[in-house]
Order: C-alpha cells, then structure tokens, then sequence
C-alpha cells in the first residue's frame, strides 16, 4: 500500500458522525447552504461587508477567477501553485507574467505559499486591477491571514476546507470578497454547487473550534517531528507550512525515486532539482515506514 506524503492534507481528518446517506436524497437545502456559509464568515472573521460563497473546492473558483476582470497580463509571484498559471494561460485574452509586473490587471498570491510557506503582506497587491489570494493552507496559521483585504473591492480571498480538515474528497472551498465580485461568481457555477453532505459536514467543521485549536497543536508538533526526521537523514529543511514541509537535497529525483521504491509518494518539481516536499504521516506505523525507508 502507498504512503502518499504528496499532497498536504492533515492525515488525520475531521469526524463529523453524520450519516451521510441522510444527505443524498433530496437536493441541497438553500437554508443549509446560508448556514454553512454563516459559519464560515463567523470562522474566518469575514468582515462585515464582504460576502462569502461555498463552492465544490478551491480549484472550481481558481478556473473562474480569471473572468473576473478584463484580460491583460497577470503577475503570479512564484515558484508557486500551478493552477493559477494554467486558468490564466488558458483564459483568452490574457498573459502570464514572466517578471514582477508593476500595475497588472491581476495579481495572485498564495499565502502561505506553496511549496516554500512564504507568508505575503498587505501591500503585496498594490497596482494590481484584481487581487487574489488564495489562503488553502492558512488555517494552520490564522494570525497570518489577509481575511481583512476581502473589504475591498477588487479583492478574492480563496479558503480551501479539504486541506486543514484532511477532506480533500469533500470537494468544499470558499470565496470571500465585494459582494458584486462574490455575486458574479455565485451565478457562474449554477445552483446546487456544494453536495448535500458537504453543507452539511462542512457547517459542523467550521463551527468546532475545539477541533481545530486541537488540531492546530497536533500538527505543529508533527511539522517539528517531521523536520528532525528528515534533517537527521542530512536533508536541509528550507521552509513549508505545518501541513507539508519543503526540503533540499542534492538530487530529489533520486530520493523521490528511493522512496516511491518503497512505496512513499513524495512531491518533487520541474524548477529545481534539489527540492523535495513531504506531507505528513498519520500514524505510528506510517511515521515508521517513512523512518525507514530513508
């Protein structure tokens, strides 16, 4: 059996207890979806002003950002997450950037980044006609979140819900920002978005803070675990968040190679040779594997 350690997904995912059968039969409910959706703007501490919409995961809203805003060049600071380039690049009209870029009609940050867990600053978007961030793994660090930029206009913010509640298959994320922009992108994907369990699991998620204080904790813990594991093995530990760590080695495509021999599923990236990225293990006997495997 694979150890996927290629993804950054918290390996210890949220229990919700529902019976999921009681969600699939009928539609989902428009008061159940306003429900989720207040417990989101209560979580993220969405301004008061900016609307919030619920949508079937991060990616279906980063294919219609760019609709958004008139086609021009859009600056992307990376290396970064890859689908943001890849909406943009095949959005008529428009251009990625191969430079910073002063005054672009748009401008998408990952905060933290993705792979290197750089958090980015207010000013980051000045110049930009439409400003993005995308916040999937900024729930392991809510003091660096820029949720209070989604007050202004011309601002997305993008929150994933797989990611930090380990239920990717969910397919849960959301959009906060100017309720004309929010309004725009409602109407774009069409009623019923988000499955019946999904509203339903997501709601009770958002509103366990116990849950993710706990789990903000646990994986703190386990970033540092997994650092001193792979220092130890002679990696140098250059940055990531606490749902995945980001690693440089001589050769990663050989230590990608090694592992994936072992069965362990690693990320590696066509820009560097020498970095390596590792999500992390949720069990004892997975921590093990990975132990000894390197």
């Amino acid at each position: 059996m694979w150890l996927d350690l290629s993804t950054g997904i918290n390996p210890i995912a949220f229990s919700s207890g529902l019976q999921i059968e009681d969600y699939l039969a009928t539609l989902p409910d428009a008061d159940a979806t306003r429900n989720l959706e207040a417990a989101a703007r209560k979580f993220w501490a969405v301004p008061d002003v900016a609307g919030v919409l619920a949508a079937p995961g991060v990616s279906a809203l980063i294919a219609r950002i760019p609709s958004l805003a008139s086609p021009g060049a859009v600056d992307i600071p990376g290396p970064t997450y890859n689908d943001h380039a890849r909406a943009f690049a095949s959005a008529p009209g428009w251009t990625v950037a191969d430079a910073p870029t002063k005054n672009p009609a748009a401008r998408i940050i990952v905060n933290p980044n993705n792979p290197d867990g750089r958090f980015w600053n207010e000013g980051d978007l000045d110049g930009a006609d439409l400003g993005v961030i995308d916040e999937s793994f900024c729930d392991v660090a809510p003091d660096r979140s820029l949720i209070h930029l989604a007050a202004q206009e011309h601002r997305v913010i993008l929150k994933s819900f797989g990611k930090f509640w380990g239920l990717a298959g969910l397919r849960l994320g959301f959009a906060i920002g100017a309720p004309d922009v929010i309004d725009r992108l409602r109407f774009s994907l069409g009623p019923w978005p988000v499955s019946g369990p999904a509203i339903a699991i997501g709601a009770l998620a958002l509103g366990d803070r116990t849950w993710a204080k706990t789990t903000r904790t646990r994986l703190g813990h386990d970033a540092a675990r997994l650092d001193r594991l792979m220092t130890g093995a002679g990696l140098k530990s250059v940055g990531g968040t606490d749902l995945f760590r980001l690693y440089e080695t001589p050769d990663a495509s050989a230590l990608h190679e090694r592992l994936a021999r072992q069965h362990i599923l690693t990320r590696i990236f066509p820009y560097s040779q020498n970095w390596i990225r590792l999500g992390l293990p949720g069990s004892a006997h997975d921590w093990q594997r990975l132990k000894a495997a390197h």
